[in-house]
């Protein structure tokens, strides 16, 4: 199998550190460039050293020569650093993964419109165990779609910046497409005061932020009687990264087009 040079956008965050590290375990994989913006004090050191495995890649902010030497690029960083990376993708032809969650109706068009051209992963979450949950929530709501409310609770360290997270819209639109819905219409974020009665057909969404948690997601199913809960706990950024790399692979002889995880993973 063909190692795949990968850039790493963001690469001395969390998730960028994640990453690289790997990347340095994996066979398949190689390196090939580590981005950081302009100001940050992480530029011009070696990458591998900020998780403890040297490896003579130097950290940069130069996107265009990281993107000459690789065939793809990974960015988990925040919107509008990622349309950026794209344009710049799109110009280079190389690939790209989408970790970023947050995006604008008219920066998910971008990107919509960039596929055209290079091939992308889009994934509101990239670990195969959320994506296994999200096959797992389409066939629970097509059995439970009378007589059950939804709700869908979501936690995540106090750093992160959107809410509710985009794995746990992600949860909501399949079960509203599984019974029919619509989520724009049918979705409330959070309740306070005199709320009135639950409308049957609503999916209701809980956010808590704090501490070091790297996310937890639960779909509720509340029925007379009994409870149905699907949870998926994440004690570690490295199954996004591991789920990041099987994107990378799977894009790897692909000429252009718009992928999710559940692409990746023959599971459409």
């Amino acid at each position: 199998m063909k190692k795949i040079r990968y850039a790493i956008a963001g690469s001395a965050g969390r998730m960028g550190r994640t990453l690289i590290e790997a990347i340095l375990k994996n066979e398949h994989a190689t390196l090939a460039a580590a981005l950081e913006h302009d100001a940050s004090p992480y530029l011009g050191k070696d990458a591998g050293e900020l998780v403890g495995s040297p490896c003579g890649v130097i950290i940069s902010s130069e996107i265009a020569a990281a993107l000459a030497n690789a065939d793809c690029l990974i960015d988990f960083t925040r919107p509008e650093a990622t349309l950026v990376h794209l344009a710049d993708c799109e110009a280079a032809g190389v690939s790209l993964i989408i970790g970023t969650t947050g995006f604008s109706a008219e920066g998910k068009q971008a990107i919509e419109n960039a596929a055209q051209k290079i091939p992308i992963v889009f994934a509101p979450n990239m670990a195969v165990g959320v994506n296994a949950v999200f096959k797992l929530l389409s066939l629970a709501a097509k059995i439970l779609d009378t007589g059950y409310d939804v709700e869908v609770i979501e936690a995540h360290h106090r750093h992160k910046v959107d809410a509710p997270s985009g794995t746990a819209l992600r949860m909501g639109e399949v079960v509203a497409h599984a019974l029919g819905q619509d989520l724009s219409a049918c979705a409330i974020y959070g309740r306070q005061g005199h709320t009135g009665e639950r409308p049957a057909a609503q999916i209701g969404f809980s956010t808590i932020r704090g501490g070091d948690i790297v996310g937890d997601h639960t779909v509720l199913f509340a029925g007379e009687g009994e409870r149905i809960e699907i949870t998926h706990r994440s004690a570690s950024r490295m199954s996004y990264a591991l789920g990041a790399l099987r994107a990378g692979r799977f894009l790897a002889d692909k000429s252009h087009g718009l992928f999710d995880m559940q692409d990746v993973l023959g599971l459409k």
